[in-house]
């Protein structure tokens, strides 16, 4: 059992990666107060766990009934993260987002925590590994990403704020990057004539 969740575990984090979306949550939340900050994160944790595990649930039947392709569901993701990076690199000074319920669920808790890519990837694993082993790999991911989003500032004062703000924009730049990789691939996946999941 152990194994098994190790197995599922280790590419479902290299999946969510953590790590790397940790800069760009910073940027998103920068400005927050530590009240908003917290919503911000329980936010975006209960958005990324509800859609994954509805995905794993019901994705296939729902998605099959409304005749959306992985390559539909990948172009949406990465338009919205191409206009998010769009919007933080071409403001004038800091611009605010939104509300913290707003930013936790959209963009942070998806499609950053969980994006075409985590949702894909758990329903292979469900079909290799099982339901309740593909879960708490799951969640057990979800967690790492609840604790390196609460200890972001300590993480990131290594930087300094002045390398923080660097950092955070070519994040941003990266953010665009890949939301153009998604749109990328999402059109190959729908010129190859894959039209379900």
């Amino acid at each position: 059992m152990l194994n098994d969740i190790l197995l599922v575990f280790i590419p479902m984090f290299f999946t969510v990666d953590p790590i790397g979306i940790l800069p760009i949550f910073a940027s998103l939340t920068q400005g927050s107060t530590p009240q908003e900050k917290r919503a911000i994160i329980f936010q975006s944790l209960v958005t990324a766990s509800l859609v994954a595990v509805g995905f794993i649930f019901l994705g296939k039947l729902v998605f099959h009934f409304l005749g959306i392709t992985m390559g539909d569901f990948m172009v949406a993701g990465g338009v919205i993260l191409f206009c998010l990076a769009m919007v933080d690199l071409t403001a004038q000074g800091k611009v605010r987002r939104g509300v913290a319920t707003e930013l936790g669920a959209v963009p942070i808790g998806t499609p950053l925590v969980v994006g075409p890519a985590v949702l894909t990837i758990s329903l292979m694993l469900v079909s290799v590994h099982g339901l309740a082993v593909t879960l708490v790999a799951l969640f057990l991911n979800i967690a790492i990403v609840g604790v390196v989003f609460t200890f972001s500032e300590f993480l990131l004062k290594l930087l300094g704020q002045s390398g923080s703000r660097a950092l955070s924009k070519v994040m941003m730049l990266l953010l665009a990057a890949i939301g153009v990789m998604m749109v990328r691939r999402g059109i190959v996946e729908i010129m190859s004539g894959v039209h379900a999941f």
